[in-house]
């Protein structure tokens, strides 16, 4: 016989995987662009999974993909906070973070639109099997067994696949953003660029 407790449990993994998991490529992203190691943002994506396993109550969440992002933000915010050695850019990441309402700015939505446009892009790079895979499991949601189902491949193909176009986009990701800083360090002041 099954448990309240129980069923509970259940239709909470439930809503994670459907709801929730789907957004992780734009959390990952946001993380992303702020230089973290990819380490620590596995780090703190599996910590943020851990504290959704932990709520009593999720039916009143509106929009899962913001509720995650901002279980992760606050994660890491509390991280910097208790660090030692901050980075100077973490400081002023941590004011708006404390500052900011729920509300995004029109600032913050066209920062969001311009990550999302570019995992969009790095999404659509991957090689076509590895790109299927994401888009049905990342974007749709599908298990690791529909989508291998669906495609008439082992599930090992699947879960590599995936695994493997996730690390092409952090990496591309990666890349876009030492592009960013180095161009930024060409026109400093000082530099050789333009003042």
């Amino acid at each position: 016989m099954e448990t309240e407790q129980s069923w509970r449990r259940r239709e909470l993994v439930a809503w994670v995987a459907g709801k929730v998991m789907p957004h992780e490529p734009v959390v990952r992203a946001w993380l992303s662009a702020r230089m973290l190691p990819a380490e620590d943002i596995d780090d703190l994506i599996q910590e943020g999974y851990c504290r959704l396993s932990a709520l009593d109550a999720f039916k009143h969440v509106e929009n899962p993909g913001a509720f995650f992002l901002t279980t992760v933000r606050n994660i890491l915010a509390n991280r910097w906070a208790r660090a030692r050695v901050v980075r100077i850019d973490a400081i002023s990441e941590i004011e708006a973070m404390a500052g900011a309402d729920q509300a995004p700015s029109p600032e913050r939505m066209a920062g969001d639109r311009r990550e999302l446009g570019r995992v969009r892009a790095l999404i659509a790079a991957l090689p076509h099997r590895c790109r299927r895979i994401v888009e049905l499991r990342r974007i749709d949601g599908r298990s690791q067994r529909e989508v291998a189902e669906m495609m008439g491949v082992p599930e090992t193909i699947v879960e590599n696949e995936s695994v493997r176009g996730l690390r092409l986009i952090m990496d591309g990701l990666r890349a876009q953003g030492d592009r960013v800083s180095a161009d930024y360090e060409a026109r400093r002041p000082g530099r050789g660029g333009r003042s």
